[in-house]
């Protein structure tokens, strides 16, 4: 399994032709994420295209000490561009994903439509980057519960097999997008000041001073959209289509940073100062080994690690531990993935020839 590190494809190692980017969603909050994460890491980005809906045509977003007029996307704009990063809607990434597909250019869609299709990669670059190998000129990227996830897993994993995971989140609603930032802030203020609020608009009931066991849609046997992405994308990512698994998806009135407590059983006897020392080792992960102390979403936002913390074991099982895991939804949870992402499509060879 190819293995990449989050420091192997940064700053003066990007010395390669620039690229002609476009980036659809770019008014949403992962959008504005983007650009910022691009700018850190020195993304080579020589035209750059920021798209959205008509309701965006016009609006000015700066990038690298530059300003930048949002246009509707449309072939015309997309004409020309080597990359295209999308963040929108399932919908409008299954217009734009058979226009890549048939004019060749590579697109990281931070959305479901194409999670599960078996000719798209879903790729965390520092457990599955040779999955990038086997492109249809699609790569999706994870949930954002599901990357800090997978990387803590894949840690583990190393030490003895897993045999059951079970994971509640604790979700920040920036994983909504602005308009849920918004409504919490706003929220937040009508209450400080002793204002009776208004029916909410982005979430069923007051996300405020309360706590939501709804992350998206329900199915049928009770689970949300949320958690079956979670079990169905861990599968696919760590390439075990068996594993037991489930989870509680949760929203919390926090703006940014995405939590989770995890469960896990393994098939064989550990040593916990071994498991330890692997998540400690593994690339992209804060391992925190004093149990007394922990990271908090606060702490993590705006940084690209996965930080965990509260490992011990689980004396309810055979063979079980649990652990703490905290990540910045906007940035690892999406799009510091997804420019790893092209980062890793450049050291391979696939993007800048």
């Amino acid at each position: 399994m190819t293995r990449l590190k989050v420091t192997d494809c940064l700053g003066d190692n990007l010395t390669k032709p620039e690229l002609n980017v476009a980036v659809i969603g770019a008014t949403g909050a992962v959008g504005a994420a983007f650009l910022n994460v691009a700018e850190e890491r020195k993304f080579p980005i020589g035209d750059l295209k920021l798209l959205a809906s008509a309701r965006s045509e016009g609006r000015k977003l700066e990038f690298r000490g530059e300003t930048f007029t949002v246009h509707e996307t449309s072939e015309r704009e997309l004409a020309g561009a080597d990359l295209v990063f999308c963040s929108a809607s399932s919908e409008v990434s299954k217009v734009w994903g058979p226009w890549c597909r048939e004019n060749q250019v590579v697109m990281i869609d931070d959305g479901s439509a194409y999670r599960m299709d078996d000719d798209v990669p879903l790729v965390v670059p520092e457990i599955n980057a040779g999955d990038l190998d086997h492109h249809n000129w699609i790569i999706a990227i994870p949930n954002c519960t599901t990357t800090p996830l997978v990387m803590a897993l894949d840690a583990i994993r190393q030490v003895a097999p897993i045999s059951r995971v079970v994971a509640t989140t604790y979700q920040a609603v920036s994983g909504t997008g602005a308009a849920a930032i918004e409504e919490l802030k706003n929220q937040d203020t009508m209450i400080a000041e002793g204002q009776i609020l208004p029916d909410p608009e982005v979430y069923p009931v007051q996300i405020a001073r309360n706590v939501l066991p709804h992350v998206d849609d329900f199915e049928e046997d009770g689970f949300t959209k949320e958690e079956l992405k979670m079990r169905n994308e861990t599968r696919k990512i760590l390439h075990t289509p068996d594993l037991p698994f489930a989870s509680t998806c949760v929203r919390v009135p926090v703006l940014y940073g995405h939590s989770e407590v995890v469960q896990v059983e393994f098939d064989s006897e550990f040593s916990i100062s071994t498991l330890g020392e692997a998540l400690g080792s593994y690339s992209g992960i804060i391992f925190e080994q004093d149990f007394t102390k922990y990271i908090t979403p606060l702490e993590a936002a705006g940084r690209d690690e996965t930080f965990v913390s509260r490992l011990r074991v689980d004396p309810s099982v055979e063979n079980g531990i649990l652990f703490w895991c905290v990540t910045d939804n906007l940035r690892k949870g999406a799009v510091t993935n997804a420019i790893q992402i092209g980062e890793a499509l450049i050291e391979r060879g696939v993007l800048g020839n």
